[in-house]
C-alpha cells in the first residue's frame, strides 16, 4: 500500500508533522513501513508559460518556444510533441541538476540557441504520466511564473510504502490510513464535502432500474453520468496514479482507480450503450449465488460478480458517452467462501474485497462526484439507485476494569472511549464501567474483547505500556486421582523390576469358575453376554491370572510371574480398583550356583517380592478356602487390611495342573504412598547388643516389639528379631534373640549409657513375665 504525505493531507492536517514522525507513528500502531523515499523536484526548476511556439527550420521533431519564467523570457528548443502555446510548463533553468545527474546548460540545437529545458514528469523524478512534457494546472495550487516547482506540496513530497497484514483491509486506502493516524496523533479527520445535486438535470430513474433478490450479502450505490466531450484528468490525480503505478488511458477508469485508492470503496463503471438503446431504461438484476456471492446481470448476461471481477466487454470505454457508476461492498467472509468457485478474478479488486473494502459507499461516491462536478464536459444525473444491506453488527460487552487487567495498566476511561470512537466503533454506555462496543463493518477482523484491547494498546503505543516482571500463576491441579495414578505407575514399575510381567484381561469373567474358586458373583446378570465363557462381571483378578499361569505351564514355562491391575466388582456391583500378583514354579533359573536344581518358590520368597513392590507391611492370620490353610495371611498397612496373600490350595493346584503357586490381591485405594522424610544421620559409630529371652510357644512377638517402642529410648536406633530356637530342654518355650543397635547423633556412646538402656529393656520384659535365657 503506497501513500504520500500530500495525499494524507487531503484527510488530515499534517503540515506541522514531519515525515519522520509519520513513519514512526505508523510503525508504532502496527502499520509496518517498508519503504520511504523523497519525491522532490530539483532546485531551479520553475513554473513557465509558453508564449510562442514555432517549428524548428532544421528539424521535423523540434520546436522553438518562447517561455516566460517571470523575470525573463527564455528561448528553449523542445522535442516534445505535446508542447503548445498557452501552456504552463516545468522549466529547468541554467544550473539545475536533474535526478539522472544531468546539469542544465546553455546549448545550441541544430543551430538554434536554447537556454533551459521543458521537463517531463519522469525527468523530474516522478512517475510517467504522458509521452511528452508535464502540463501544469491549478490542481497543484496557484501557478506563479518563476516560482520554483518544489515549493508546491505535490512536488516536494514523501512517498511511504507500508506492509499490511491480511486482516487490515480497512487500511488499503488513504482514508483508512488517515483514520488510524488521526487517533494516533489525536487529530480530527477533515470533513468530506457532501455532493450537491445540480438543478434541472435528468434523474437516474430514466435510465436505470434495480431488481434485487432478498438477503444479499452485498450492497450498492449507483449514479449515472453523461460524457459530452473528451476530458483530461487534473495533474495532481495523474501524478498520484503514476506514483502507485495505476494510471491507465481511460479517464473514467482513472478516476475510479483514484477514488478506490483514496477512499477504499470499490467501484465499477458500465457503458450503458452496450446493452441499451438511446433513452432506453435498463434493469440490473441481482441474485445470490451458491456461496452467497452476488451476481449482477442484465438481459440474461452476466455483467459482474461483486468482489471478483467485471466482464471486460461491459466496462466503460474511452468513447463511452452514458456511463453507470457502481459503488459496491461485499462481506469478505462471503468472498473467502466463494473464492474456490472463481478462477477468473480481477486481482486488484479481489485483493481488496477479500480483505474487506470500505463499506461507506456514500463516502466514496461523494468523493468521486465532487471531482466529476468540476469538469464542464460531464453531466451528472440527479439522485441515485441503491441496494441496502440490513446487517446486524457484532456487539462486544466490555468492562473498563477488565480491559485494564488484560492490558496490565490503568488506562483512563475517556482515553479508551476516544480511541474506539475515532476508530469507528459505536459506544453504548450501560453504566460507569460497563460498555457495549458495536464493531464497525470495516473491521471484520475484530471478534472479541482481546481484539478490542489490541486496538487500544496499539494506539496508546506498546512503548508507553509500562513493562512488568513476568508473573507465573498456576493452580495446583494435583488431586487424589492424579496421586492414585502415579502410585499405580510406581507399583507397576516395581513389579516389572522384580521380574513380573503385566497381564491384561476382560473385565468380564466366567461365573462358574469364580464360584469354584470361592468368590462371590455379582447380583446383576448380563442379559446379552459376548460369550458363554464371559457371562458376568469379574469379582477378582485372580481367575484370569490363574488361567494365564495354566496356559504358560502347558507351554513348559517353569517360572511364571504375572501381575494385573484393574477394576473388579463386589457382590453388590460396587467398583473397586485392585492389583493382583501370581508366582508359580521355581524361584530362579537353573544355574551353577544351584547346581542346575533350582528350588520351588516359597512363602517367604513371595512375601519379599511383594514387600519390594509395595513397601513395608504387617501380616495377620486369615481364613480363605481357596488358599492353603498353612500359608496365608492378611496384609496390614496402618492397621488396615489391604488384601490377602498365600499359597493356592493344593486341590486347586492339582485341578489346574499347576506347580507350587502363590497369589496376592490388594486394594489399590488402600495402598498409600508413604512420604519420604529426610533425617539427619550420625557420623559416630553404632554399638550392637543382643538379648535372648524365653517366650511361651504361641506368644505374639508384636507385644514385645510394642513394649520396647513405648520406652522411647533416645539412643535406640533400631532392633530386630534375629533368631528363634527351640529344643527338648526348652520344652514349651522358644529362645528368642533380639539384636539392638544404639547410636547417638551428637557423640560417641559411653558404656554406661548402653547399660542403662539395656537395663530398662530387661526390666520391661520382666514386667511382661519374660525371663532372660
Amino acid at each position: 500500500m503506497i501513500i504520500t504525505k500530500s495525499w494524507l493531507n487531503d484527510w488530515l492536517e499534517l503540515e506541522d508533522i514531519t515525515a519522520e514522525e509519520i513513519v514512526y507513528k505508523l510503525n508504532s500502531i502496527g502499520i509496518e513501513v517498508d519503504r520511504v523515499c523523497n519525491l522532490k523536484v530539483p532546485d531551479k526548476v520553475v513554473v513557465g508559460f509558453v508564449k510562442e511556439k514555432i517549428k524548428h527550420e532544421n528539424s521535423d521533431n523540434l520546436s522553438i518556444c518562447q517561455v516566460d519564467v517571470g523575470n525573463e523570457i527564455l528561448q528553449i528548443v523542445c522535442g516534445a510533441k505535446n508542447v503548445e502555446q498557452g501552456q504552463y510548463v516545468a522549466v529547468a533553468l541554467r544550473g539545475a541538476c536533474m535526478p539522472n545527474g544531468m546539469e542544465i546548460k546553455d546549448a545550441k540545437l541544430r543551430g538554434v540557441d536554447s537556454y533551459g529545458m521543458l521537463c517531463s514528469s519522469s525527468e523530474l523524478g516522478f512517475g510517467k504520466i504522458n509521452e511528452g512534457i508535464i502540463i501544469l494546472d491549478d490542481s497543484i495550487g496557484i501557478l506563479e511564473l518563476g516560482k520554483e516547482l518544489n515549493s508546491y506540496e505535490i512536488f516536494n513530497d514523501v512517498l511511504i510504502e507500508v506492509e499490511l497484514t491480511p486482516n487490515r483491509g480497512d487500511c488499503l486506502s488513504i482514508y483508512g490510513i488517515a483514520r488510524d493516524l488521526a487517533v494516533a496523533f489525536n487529530l480530527n479527520l477533515k470533513e468530506l464535502k457532501s455532493f450537491k445535486e445540480n438543478e434541472n438535470v435528468l434523474g437516474i430513474g430514466r435510465v436505470l432500474r434495480l431488481n434485487a433478490q432478498k438477503d444479499l450479502h452485498s450492497f450498492y450505490n449507483y449514479r449515472a453520468i453523461e460524457i459530452k466531450d473528451n476530458f483530461q484528468l487534473d495533474l495532481i490525480i495523474s501524478l498520484r496514479l503514476a506514483q502507485i503505478e495505476n494510471l491507465e488511458n481511460n479517464p473514467i477508469q482513472n478516476l475510479l482507480n483514484y477514488t478506490i485508492h483514496s477512499t477504499g470503496v470499490l467501484f465499477n463503471a458500465y457503458d450503458l450503450s452496450i446493452f441499451a438503446k438511446e433513452n432506453e431504461e435498463v434493469t440490473l438484476n441481482f441474485s445470490k449465488e451458491k456461496s452467497g456471492e452476488t451476481k449482477i446481470s442484465c438481459q440474461n448476461e452476466t455483467l459482474s460478480i461483486s468482489g471478483f471481477y467485471q466482464k471486460e466487454e461491459y466496462k466503460c470505454k474511452e468513447t463511452s458517452k452514458l456511463v453507470i457508476i457502481e459503488a459496491n461492498y461485499t462481506d469478505p467472509n462471503i468472498i473467502a467462501n466463494a473464492k474456490p468457485n472463481y478462477k477468473e478474478q480481477d486481482e486488484k479488486i479481489f485483493y481488496r474485497s477479500f480483505r474487506g473494502s470500505e463499506p461507506k459507499l456514500h463516502l466514496g461516491m461523494d468523493f468521486l462526484l465532487n471531482i466529476l462536478k468540476q469538469n464542464p464536459n460531464l453531466s451528472i444525473y440527479s439522485s441515485s439507485q441503491q441496494i441496502l444491506l440490513d446487517k446486524e453488527l457484532l456487539t462486544i460487552p466490555m468492562n473498563i476494569d477488565h480491559i485494564n487487567n488484560i492490558i496490565g495498566q490503568d488506562i483512563d476511561k475517556d482515553d479508551i472511549l476516544n480511541i474506539l470512537k475515532k476508530l469507528g466503533f459505536k459506544i453504548i454506555l450501560l453504566d460507569d464501567r460497563l460498555i457495549n462496543v458495536e464493531v464497525p463493518m470495516h473491521r471484520p477482523d475484530i471478534s472479541n474483547l482481546s481484539d478490542i484491547c489490541e486496538e487500544i494498546v496499539r494506539m496508546i503505543g506498546i512503548n508507553n505500556i509500562v513493562s512488568k516482571n513476568l508473573e507465573f500463576l498456576g493452580k495446583n491441579r494435583l488431586n487424589s486421582t492424579y496421586f492414585s495414578y502415579k502410585r499405580l505407575l510406581e507399583l507397576r514399575k516395581n513389579a516389572v523390576d522384580n521380574g513380573y510381567f503385566e497381564s491384561l484381561h476382560y473385565v468380564l469373567d466366567n461365573s462358574e469358575e469364580l464360584q469354584n474358586l470361592g468368590f462371590d458373583t455379582v447380583k446383576i446378570q448380563l442379559l446379552n453376554p459376548i460369550t458363554n465363557e464371559l457371562n458376568t462381571l469379574r469379582t477378582t483378578l485372580l481367575n484370569h491370572l490363574l488361567s494365564a499361569v495354566s496356559l504358560n505351564t502347558k507351554n513348559s514355562k517353569k517360572i511364571i510371574k504375572l501381575f494385573e491391575s484393574g477394576s473388579i466388582f463386589s457382590k453388590d456391583v460396587e467398583e473397586l480398583n485392585k492389583i493382583a500378583f501370581v508366582h508359580s514354579g521355581y524361584k530362579e533359573e537353573p544355574k551353577i550356583a544351584n547346581k542346575a536344581k533350582p528350588r520351588l518358590v516359597n512363602f517367604y520368597d513371595f512375601l519379599l517380592d511383594i514387600k519390594n513392590i509395595i513397601g513395608d507391611f504387617k501380616l495377620k492370620p486369615s481364613h480363605y478356602d481357596f488358599l492353603s490353610p498353612y500359608e496365608q495371611a492378611e496384609l496390614i498397612i496402618n492397621n488396615v487390611s489391604i488384601g490377602f496373600i498365600g499359597r493356592l490350595h493344593l486341590k486347586l493346584e492339582n485341578e489346574k495342573d499347576l506347580m507350587k503357586t502363590y497369589v496376592c490381591e490388594l486394594n489399590l485405594e488402600l495402598i498409600k504412598e508413604e512420604k519420604k522424610v529426610a533425617k539427619n544421620y550420625s557420623k559416630f559409630p553404632a554399638v550392637n547388643r543382643d538379648l535372648s529371652i524365653l517366650v511361651p510357644k504361641g506368644y505374639v512377638y508384636e507385644n514385645i516389639k510394642k513394649s520396647i517402642e513405648e520406652l522411647n529410648l533416645e539412643i535406640l536406633e533400631n532392633f530386630r528379631l534375629v533368631d528363634l530356637y527351640s529344643d527338648e530342654n526348652l520344652k514349651d518355650f522358644y529362645s528368642l534373640t533380639i539384636a539392638f543397635v544404639f547410636r547417638n547423633i551428637n557423640k560417641t556412646l559411653e558404656d554406661s549409657q548402653i547399660v542403662e538402656s539395656m537395663d530398662k529393656i530387661v526390666q520391661k520384659l520382666k514386667e511382661m513375665d519374660l525371663d532372660l535365657r
